[in-house]
Order: C-alpha cells, then sequence, then structure tokens
C-alpha cells in the first residue's frame, strides 16, 4: 500500500505558531523563536496524529502573483506593505515573525523535511500541483479555505483544517465540503468565485452570497452553466438574478483563473520520504536546537520521526 503525502502550507502555518506561542520565548541572544518553536511542534503533532510517510513544507515563493493581481487588482492588497517593481510584493509581516522564516527554513533542513516552492506562484499553487499528480493518499494542512477544491474522496485527497485551532483539527472530505457550503469540492472555487473572499480582496458578484451561489451552482453545475443560463435567458432563472450575473462579467471573465489554484507546475522531483534521523543528524539537530532556544521542540519532532513506519 502506498503512503501518504503531507503538504503543509508552510505560511499559514508558520503564522498560527507565531500568534499562537508567546513572543517571551527566545532564543539564548534574546531573538524570538516562538514562530519556530510552535512550527516544529505542529509539524510533529500532525506526523503523530495522522502518520505520513511523506511530507512536504510547500512555500510561498511569492505569496501575490503579478499574474494574479493584473487579473484582478484589489487581490490581497490590503495585506501589502510595499508594492516592489519586478519582484514580490512586501507582505505585512511582524518583524519578529519575518526574522523567524530562515530559522525555520534550518529548522526543516535539519530534520530532513524537503521545501517546495515556484517562482511567481503561491503554496496553494505548489500544494494544487503536488496533489493532482500524487500517486498515493494525499492530507493538505492548512487554514485556507481556498484548498477544499483540492478536496477528492475518489483519490482520497483529504484537507487538515487549522481553523479552530490545532487542538480541534477538522479533517475535510466531500461530506464535509457538501455539509459546510452545500456544494462538492469540485464546485467549491465557483462557489468561492461567486461568493468573493474579503480577505483575498476579491469582490464576489454583487448581491450573490454564499446560499444563492450555491443554488446557482446546484441548478447549472458550474459556472460556464450558470453564464450560459444567464445569457439564454433559459433554465429558470431569475431576471434579477440574470441582472446581477451581467453586470459581474468583466469580474467572472478573469476571477475564476486568480481563484482556482495551480495544478501543473513544473516542479522539480523531491524525495520527500520522513525518516528518522541517525545519530549523526541527530546530534546536529540538538546542537542547532541549542543555538537557538527550541527547548523540547526540536526533541518532539525527532522522537516523533523516530516512529515513522518505514515502507
Amino acid at each position: 500500500m502506498p503512503g501518504r503525502l503531507m503538504l503543509l502550507d508552510s505560511a499559514s502555518l508558520y503564522f498560527r505558531a507565531f500568534y499562537g506561542v508567546p513572543d517571551s520565548v527566545r532564543s539564548p541572544d534574546g531573538t524570538p523563536v516562538n514562530a519556530v518553536r510552535g512550527f516544529l511542534d505542529i509539524i510533529a503533532r500532525l506526523v503523530t496524529t495522522y502518520s505520513p510517510t511523506d511530507l512536504v513544507a510547500c512555500w510561498d515563493d511569492d505569496w501575490r502573483p503579478q499574474w494574479r493581481v493584473d487579473l484582478i487588482p484589489s487581490y490581497k492588497t490590503h495585506r501589502v506593505a510595499q508594492v516592489v517593481e519586478g519582484a514580490p510584493d512586501i507582505e505585512v509581516v511582524p518583524e519578529a515573525l519575518e526574522a523567524q522564516v530562515p530559522v525555520i527554513r534550518e529548522a526543516l533542513a535539519a530534520v530532513g523535511i524537503v521545501i517546495v516552492g515556484a517562482a511567481e506562484h503561491e503554496a496553494d499553487d505548489v500544494i494544487g500541483t503536488l496533489a493532482t499528480r500524487a500517486r498515493q493518499p494525499v492530507d493538505v494542512v492548512t487554514g485556507d479555505r481556498d484548498l477544499f477544491q483540492l478536496v477528492d474522496d475518489s483519490r482520497d485527497v483529504r484537507v487538515i483544517y487549522t481553523a479552530r485551532g490545532m487542538s480541534n483539527l477538522e479533517v475535510v472530505t466531500d461530506e464535509t465540503v457538501v455539509k459546510k457550503y452545500g456544494v462538492l469540492p469540485q464546485q467549491y472555487a465557483d462557489f468561492a468565485t461567486l461568493r468573493g473572499d474579503s480577505s483575498d480582496g476579491l469582490p464576489g458578484v454583487a448581491g450573490i452570497g454564499e446560499k444563492s451561489a450555491a443554488g446557482l451552482l446546484a441548478t447549472y453545475g458550474d459556472l460556464p452553466g450558470i453564464l450560459a443560463a444567464a445569457d439564454s435567458g433559459e433554465g429558470g432563472m431569475s431576471a434579477g438574478v440574470r441582472a446581477k450575473i451581467e453586470a459581474g462579467l468583466p469580474y467572472l471573465a478573469v476571477a475564476p483563473t486568480v481563484v482556482g489554484v495551480v495544478r501543473d507546475l513544473d516542479l522539480p522531483e523531491v524525495d520527500a520520504r520522513l525518516r528518522p534521523l541517525d545519530e549523526s543528524a541527530k546530534a546536529d539537530a540538538a546542537g542547532f536546537a541549542g543555538r537557538w532556544g527550541l527547548g523540547g521542540a526540536m526533541t518532539r519532532l525527532i522522537d516523533a520521526l523516530d516512529r515513522v513506519e518505514a515502507g
């Protein structure tokens, strides 16, 4: 039987760690390491609870790709600290967290966890591509409901949803998405497009909320079906809804590309297998943990890796 691949929405998790662990947690030289320690503990807990055999820390090489902004200029605008010409814009990130991101990367390297990112793309796109090409069951760990579009019971692709906290994780399957929103996972991107999402700067179609978006998808199947019904005037669509759809046509022409995760990136083949560390690697990881004051977090992750089944 193939093992299970776990894909981490890394930024989502280290932001959660930063705000969930007191900033009084510091290295011997006084540098905050609360996000580092919290992130390592999150991974240890995930590995222990869900027993993945493979794990990838998926990275935002570009958290706000220009090609998405070109299509919808408001995309994530409220999170921009500085616009950078010809390079990824600078996100609003607390200085104490920004300083820890390189340390997080070093900590992952110390325990053999591979990091994968892609130029001009978000971690969501890396996750979408790896989940799509996987030939094994997949768990996507995120606090971002946009990734519900990847859920697929037929391929055993689940989302481990962290929005309610690490002590209240939710395993999202086809049934979960239907119960929450009244749509199938494969309809979720169209649902999110219609509804919009203020947290991502996506306006949605004015006058179309969650219930009406779900109702339209139940009736017409997908966004092309909705657009066809609005254009033809057939299929029982009311004049009021048709008017809303027609008013939103410029947005609907581009939003699906912004909302939909990319599933066909040219990513390198990586060895994502989780393995217990040998004694030399354990000593190196312990030395790293000592220099940064990571306390028991590194030990707990090493112990979790020791329990990973070979195979």
